[in-house]
């Protein structure tokens, strides 16, 4: 997967999204490793850090580390179901969500351990699930009513990506605050 930003960019430590020509069933593993592993890369992420340390945007103008936690367990929330909906429906539209407007919910403000241990039970459910499907389950599709028709081995990908593009929001917040 190329990386289409350098990673001065603190919007994009990890380069933006750029969906591969082909995934092959190494690659569907590969993705599905990550998923499995954000939460503890999460943790790790986040050791030692403080109130003020979570409340603490990782870009100017940017999210605070809570709320991108935070976000994480929303935005996989809804990837599930899309996963879910496109495996039980045929080519079903979704219904996007507004995850600015989400971050800035009360729920939002709560402590990240919630988040935390929602995305582990959901990972692990996310996890079983992706495992289970066949290469032809990976063609299926969902239709997003603002980017189109999206095939699960690509919205893998995305997810995939999305572990590492907000887990390294962190990481180079830490890194630039020497925390």
């Amino acid at each position: 997967m190329a990386l289409a930003s350098p990673a001065s960019d603190l919007r994009y430590p990890a380069g933006r999204f750029q969906a591969p020509a082909a995934i092959t069933a190494d690659d569907h593993e590969r993705y599905i490793a990550e998923i499995e592993d954000l939460v503890e890369g999460l943790r790790s992420a986040i050791a030692g850090f403080d109130d003020s340390q979570l409340d603490t945007p990782y870009r100017d103008g940017g999210w605070t580390v809570r709320q991108v936690i935070h976000h994480l367990a929303d935005s996989h929330m809804n990837s599930f179901v899309r996963f879910k909906l496109a495996l039980t429906e045929d080519s079903p539209v979704i219904k996007p969500y507004d995850e600015a407007a989400w971050a800035e919910l009360a729920d939002s403000k709560q402590p990240v351990e919630l988040s935390l241990l929602l995305l582990d039970g959901l990972h692990r459910r996310w996890v079983a699930l992706l495992r289970s499907m066949s290469a032809s389950d990976y063609e299926r599709a969902f239709a997003h009513p603002e980017r189109g028709l999206m095939r699960l081995d690509v919205n893998l990908a995305l997810y995939a990506w999305h572990c590492r593009h907000h887990t390294a929001h962190i990481t180079s917040l830490r890194s630039r605050m020497g925390w």
